[in-house]
């Protein structure tokens, strides 16, 4: 478990099924996420069973608040690889009332300072949608910079967005 100032990121567990499956089939949450097909409950909790256990080559994580340990989004860092020193971040925050009030931050400050300080990582990357300008500056907080952009890659109501490219560099990393 990865603890926070008001957030704490814990593996997830069966009953967060119903919560992933919630939040992926609310179309503001799903907003700016690549795969928005919709799902049901039981596809869900089937596919949870089926993921692999935690591990260094795929990390998954739900996001909870400390105080009152509720489960307001996921954090995944996949594909890490120490003798090349990179992984991948994946993160939303699914409970929209937490939508603006740091605790991505705080979740990507955490799993990022792991995966430099535990996992022998020296760069992590994630993509974006250009679109998606909240997510954008929460990874800007955090020390990420765009290194590129796959133009034209992602399509949303109607628009071409470019998918925008980023990484951060263990000693880029803000840790306050």
């Amino acid at each position: 478990m990865l603890v926070g100032d008001r957030v704490r990121l814990r593996a997830m567990e069966p009953e967060d099924a119903e919560a992933l499956w919630r939040w992926n089939n609310d179309p503001e949450v799903m907003r700016w996420m690549v795969d928005t097909h919709p799902t049901t409950l039981h596809d869900t909790r089937t596919r949870m069973a089926e993921w692999p256990r935690n591990s260094h080559a795929r990390l998954t994580l739900g996001i909870e608040t400390r105080a009152d340990m509720r489960l307001v989004g996921a954090i995944a860092l996949s594909g890490a690889e120490p003798e090349h020193g990179r992984g991948t971040i994946d993160l939303y925050l699914g409970e929209r009332d937490t939508w603006g009030s740091g605790f991505a931050t705080e979740a990507l400050r955490l799993i990022c300072a792991y995966g430099f300080d535990e996992m022998r990582l020296h760069s992590i990357d994630l993509s974006v949608a250009d679109g998606n300008a909240a997510a954008r500056r929460v990874y800007a907080k955090v020390g990420f910079q765009e290194i590129g952009r796959a133009r034209h890659a992602f399509r949303r109501a109607g628009r071409w967005h470019d998918m925008v490219l980023m990484d951060l560099l263990e000693p880029d990393l803000v840790r306050a």
